[in-house]
């Protein structure tokens, strides 16, 4: 495996503060992938090696894989690997602004929860405007 991935094997954290270890995990691949540690078309450590670094169920894994994939953000090639996603063709590489890594990472949690992120945006907006007026 190449330098990026050993890097990502050994940047995994989990925490005991309750969150889910696949949603722990899910989160920190997002991120990673987001944060442009493995660009478009890398392959992503193997679900056994992530398993083994993090002394973690094999499933647990296999889980945060499953869903990264529904979210569009890496693809899982039977018998090759995962990769992370490419970006369309012709599509341009997304902005590099705070603002835009946040709003991604609120739309693949989203879809990951099962909630339209369009009803996530009203809600915030409505959240947003009840603040407003109470102050």
């Amino acid at each position: 495996m190449h330098t990026d991935g050993q890097f990502l094997l050994t940047s995994l954290r989990l925490e005991t503060n309750g969150v889910p270890i696949y949603v722990q995990l899910r989160d920190q691949l997002l991120r990673a992938i987001e944060g442009g540690v493995l660009p478009p078309g890398a392959q992503m450590p193997t679900m056994r090696q992530v398993a083994v670094a993090l002394r973690i169920d094999l499933n647990t894994v296999r889980h945060a894989y499953d869903a990264l994939e529904r979210t569009g953000a890496i693809d899982l090639i039977r018998g090759r690997g995962s990769f992370v996603a490419a970006l369309p063709l012709g599509a341009d590489p997304p902005p590099d602004r705070p603002i835009d890594r946040v709003a991604r990472q609120a739309i693949a949690f989203a879809n990951s929860a099962g909630i339209d992120p369009a009803e996530l945006a009203n809600h915030m907006m409505h959240l947003l405007q009840r603040e407003e007026t109470d102050q």
